[in-house]
């Protein structure tokens, strides 16, 4: 979070038009109450309350509309810019950055990671994606229910980030299970079918623990950094988003921790088979060898062999094939070759 002397002033003077690519928008009245806006109609930025604007940034008719909307000049390059970095800017009429968060699709939050941007001044939150995210979906259902009100604008960014986490906590909480079931598998010894779902959990567990971390950055950062500075109505409850994050963190390096002990398990079930196997092999190769050998003998082209002048000279050479491994066999009993390992 860094904070930038600005003197642009805020999008409140005039009239937005009719908003290109708006998803939704809602006007906030000063009790809180969200009132919801037609997304075809001109919207009035009238001093009665504030605006909450969601756009999708895939209709490329907003980019010439936010060239023209009085925000802060670095807010509306942020706005504009693919770069994926989260980050968090204040300047003395704004807050802006950029999140990551959870994709939402129609029936649940995949595993997806898409990013939300936004600016937000004391009258006006425009946030923008390009995927559908759930933390605004969440936080556009709970305002449409009655279930939060909103006495200033850093109050809906503060329920926007606490959906963000509950999704990330959402995922952790599949991924738990998905170990459940794994752990079971492993249990009745299914490892290799196992193996590829262990590595998707723990990759999706790494990436969300990736953007967890840079969001706790961010408020962290804040918090050190102070408030005070900005307007009322900008204040972030900085220092309760940041322990919600910190919670939430634990929970995920618990998830991931208990991910790498059950890989481990599997490596060593896996190298333990693998282990029987090759015991088993050497076996093999240790009681067939000396009829190997004997075979090889008899196959030579030299005067002398034995039993070269017998009728019965096949049984002979059978029977001392037999006769090696059996002794092969008893030597490698006697030495405690076929006992398990305690």
């Amino acid at each position: 979070m860094s904070i930038i002397t600005d003197l642009s002033p805020p999008a409140e003077a005039r009239g937005l038009g009719v908003v290109p690519g708006l998803v939704w928008a809602f006007r906030i009245h000063a009790d809180g109450s969200a009132q919801s806006l037609p997304i075809d109609r001109p919207i009035e930025n009238r001093r009665d309350g504030w605006l909450w604007l969601h756009l999708n940034l895939a209709d490329a008719r907003v980019a010439d509309w936010l060239r023209t909307v009085e925000l802060p000049a670095p807010a509306k390059a942020m706005m504009l810019s693919r770069d994926r970095h989260q980050q968090l800017h204040a300047t003395q009429s704004s807050i802006y950055g950029v999140f990551a968060d959870v994709v939402q699709q129609v029936e649940r939050p995949t595993d997806e990671i898409a990013h939300l941007r936004f600016v937000m001044t004391e009258r006006l939150l425009v946030s923008s994606r390009h995927h559908a995210l759930f933390s605004v979906e969440a936080a556009r259902t709970s305002i449409e229910q009655g279930g939060r009100r909103l006495p200033h604008v850093a109050a809906l960014l503060e329920l926007i980030v606490e959906h963000v986490a509950n999704g990330i906590d959402g995922l952790v909480d599949r991924l738990a299970t998905e170990l459940d079931q794994i752990e079971d598998a492993v249990a009745v010894g299914h490892c290799q079918l196992e193996r590829p779902k262990l590595t998707r959990v723990r990759q999706t567990g790494v990436k969300l623990h990736r953007q967890l971390s840079g969001l706790r950055t961010l408020f962290h950062r804040l918090e050190r950094e102070g408030t005070e500075g900005l307007p009322p109505p900008l204040r972030l409850a900085a220092g309760k988003l940041a322990q919600h994050l910190d919670a939430l963190d634990h929970d995920m390096v618990e998830m991931r921790h208990r991910a790498y002990l059950l890989q481990e398990e599997i490596v060593s079930v896996v190298a333990e088979e693998t282990n029987r196997n090759l015991h088993v092999l050497a076996v093999l190769t240790a009681l067939f060898l000396p009829p190997t050998l004997i075979t090889g003998i008899f196959g030579m082209n030299t005067k002398g062999l034995p039993f070269t002048d017998m009728e019965t000279a096949f049984l002979w050479a059978s029977a001392l094939m037999v006769a090696s491994v059996v002794t092969v066999y008893l030597i490698l009993r006697r030495v405690g070759i076929f006992k398990r390992p305690s």
